[in-house]
Protein backbone atom coordinates (compact mmCIF):
# COMPACT_ATOMS: atom_id res chain seq x y z
CA UNK A 1 0.00 0.00 0.00
CA UNK A 2 1.71 3.74 -0.57
CA UNK A 3 0.76 6.37 0.98
CA UNK A 4 -1.43 8.18 -1.35
CA UNK A 5 -5.52 8.71 -0.76
CA UNK A 6 -8.03 8.51 -3.20
CA UNK A 7 -11.84 10.22 -2.83
CA UNK A 8 -14.34 8.57 -4.79
CA UNK A 9 -17.51 10.88 -5.05
CA UNK A 10 -20.73 9.57 -6.58
CA UNK A 11 -23.77 10.37 -6.98
CA UNK A 12 -25.85 7.23 -6.80
CA UNK A 13 -29.20 8.29 -8.92
CA UNK A 14 -29.03 5.31 -10.35
CA UNK A 15 -27.57 2.25 -8.36
CA UNK A 16 -27.72 -0.04 -10.01
CA UNK A 17 -25.12 1.69 -12.76
CA UNK A 18 -23.18 3.41 -10.00
CA UNK A 19 -22.25 0.55 -8.50
CA UNK A 20 -20.75 -1.08 -11.39
CA UNK A 21 -18.79 1.90 -11.82
CA UNK A 22 -17.61 2.08 -7.92
CA UNK A 23 -16.62 -1.88 -8.04
CA UNK A 24 -14.46 -0.67 -11.35
CA UNK A 25 -13.11 2.02 -9.39
CA UNK A 26 -11.92 0.64 -6.29
CA UNK A 27 -10.71 -2.49 -8.03
CA UNK A 28 -8.02 -0.40 -9.49
CA UNK A 29 -7.32 1.66 -7.18
CA UNK A 30 -6.53 -1.52 -4.88
CA UNK A 31 -4.67 -3.20 -7.69
CA UNK A 32 -2.32 0.01 -7.52
CA UNK A 33 -2.25 -0.23 -3.93
CA UNK A 34 -4.48 3.09 -3.03
CA UNK A 35 -6.33 3.68 -0.01
CA UNK A 36 -10.08 5.09 -0.71
CA UNK A 37 -12.74 6.74 1.04
CA UNK A 38 -16.44 6.83 -0.37
CA UNK A 39 -18.84 10.19 -0.27
CA UNK A 40 -22.18 10.31 -1.81
CA UNK A 41 -24.03 13.39 -2.86
CA UNK A 42 -27.46 14.04 -4.10
CA UNK A 43 -26.20 14.40 -7.71
CA UNK A 44 -24.34 15.10 -10.56
CA UNK A 45 -24.70 18.69 -10.32
CA UNK A 46 -23.23 18.34 -6.55
CA UNK A 47 -20.42 16.29 -7.52
CA UNK A 48 -17.89 19.55 -8.42
CA UNK A 49 -18.83 21.13 -4.89
CA UNK A 50 -18.08 18.14 -3.08
CA UNK A 51 -15.07 17.59 -4.93
CA UNK A 52 -14.00 20.98 -3.90
CA UNK A 53 -14.81 20.28 -0.56
CA UNK A 54 -12.33 17.34 -0.65
CA UNK A 55 -9.71 19.22 -2.50
CA UNK A 56 -9.99 21.92 0.51
CA UNK A 57 -9.55 19.50 3.09
CA UNK A 58 -6.05 18.79 1.80
CA UNK A 59 -6.85 14.87 2.85
CA UNK A 60 -6.76 13.88 -0.64
CA UNK A 61 -4.61 12.94 -3.12
CA UNK A 62 -6.58 12.70 -5.87
CA UNK A 63 -10.68 12.27 -6.79
CA UNK A 64 -12.36 9.88 -8.72
CA UNK A 65 -16.15 11.26 -9.19
CA UNK A 66 -18.73 8.98 -10.52
CA UNK A 67 -22.43 9.00 -11.38
CA UNK A 68 -24.63 8.63 -14.52
CA UNK A 69 -26.44 10.75 -16.31
CA UNK A 70 -29.08 9.79 -19.02
CA UNK A 71 -30.28 11.68 -21.74
CA UNK A 72 -34.19 12.56 -21.36
CA UNK A 73 -36.73 14.27 -22.85
CA UNK A 74 -35.62 17.68 -21.93
CA UNK A 75 -32.43 19.85 -22.38
CA UNK A 76 -31.72 19.00 -18.93
CA UNK A 77 -29.38 16.33 -19.62
CA UNK A 78 -27.12 18.86 -21.67
CA UNK A 79 -26.97 21.40 -19.05
CA UNK A 80 -26.28 19.02 -16.13
CA UNK A 81 -23.41 16.92 -18.47
CA UNK A 82 -21.81 20.44 -19.49
CA UNK A 83 -21.97 22.11 -15.90
CA UNK A 84 -20.88 18.91 -13.75
CA UNK A 85 -17.94 18.48 -16.27
CA UNK A 86 -16.80 21.65 -16.21
CA UNK A 87 -17.09 21.94 -12.85
CA UNK A 88 -14.80 19.26 -12.35
CA UNK A 89 -12.38 20.82 -14.34
CA UNK A 90 -12.28 24.22 -12.67
CA UNK A 91 -11.76 22.35 -8.88
CA UNK A 92 -8.74 19.92 -10.27
CA UNK A 93 -7.46 23.13 -12.10
CA UNK A 94 -7.64 25.67 -8.90
CA UNK A 95 -6.92 23.12 -6.62
CA UNK A 96 -4.47 21.70 -8.74
CA UNK A 97 -5.77 18.09 -7.51
CA UNK A 98 -5.93 14.59 -10.16
CA UNK A 99 -9.72 14.11 -10.69
CA UNK A 100 -10.85 11.20 -12.45
CA UNK A 101 -13.79 12.04 -14.41
CA UNK A 102 -16.13 8.94 -14.29
CA UNK A 103 -19.57 10.56 -14.71
CA UNK A 104 -21.23 8.72 -17.97
CA UNK A 105 -23.35 10.85 -20.29
CA UNK A 106 -25.29 7.98 -22.14
CA UNK A 107 -28.16 7.92 -24.45
CA UNK A 108 -30.12 5.00 -22.59
CA UNK A 109 -29.76 2.27 -19.97
CA UNK A 110 -27.79 -0.27 -22.26
CA UNK A 111 -25.16 1.88 -22.65
CA UNK A 112 -24.89 2.80 -19.16
CA UNK A 113 -24.79 -0.84 -18.34
CA UNK A 114 -22.39 -1.25 -21.19
CA UNK A 115 -20.01 1.33 -19.43
CA UNK A 116 -20.14 -0.14 -16.04
CA UNK A 117 -20.00 -3.63 -16.12
CA UNK A 118 -16.99 -5.92 -15.27
CA UNK A 119 -14.89 -5.70 -17.85
CA UNK A 120 -12.83 -3.18 -19.35
CA UNK A 121 -14.87 -0.41 -20.67
CA UNK A 122 -15.46 0.11 -17.55
CA UNK A 123 -15.48 3.73 -17.05
CA UNK A 124 -15.34 3.60 -13.22
CA UNK A 125 -11.88 2.06 -13.42
CA UNK A 126 -11.08 3.97 -16.49
CA UNK A 127 -11.48 7.26 -14.41
CA UNK A 128 -9.28 6.02 -11.33
CA UNK A 129 -6.50 5.20 -13.66
CA UNK A 130 -6.73 8.31 -15.56
CA UNK A 131 -6.42 10.14 -11.51
CA UNK A 132 -3.16 7.63 -11.00
CA UNK A 133 -1.74 8.29 -14.12
CA UNK A 134 -2.16 12.44 -13.02
CA UNK A 135 -0.23 11.28 -9.68
CA UNK A 136 2.52 9.19 -10.90
CA UNK A 137 3.33 12.23 -13.51
CA UNK A 138 3.29 15.00 -10.75
CA UNK A 139 5.09 12.61 -8.67
CA UNK A 140 7.89 12.91 -11.18
CA UNK A 141 7.68 16.57 -12.66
Amino acid sequence: MNNKNIAIVTAPFYVHITDGLINGTIQALEKNGYAYKRFDVAGALEIPLACQFLAQSEKYDAIVALGAVIRGETPHFDHVCEQSSRGIMDVSLKHNIPIGNGIITIENEAQALARSGNDKKNKGAEAAEAAIGLLNLKSKL
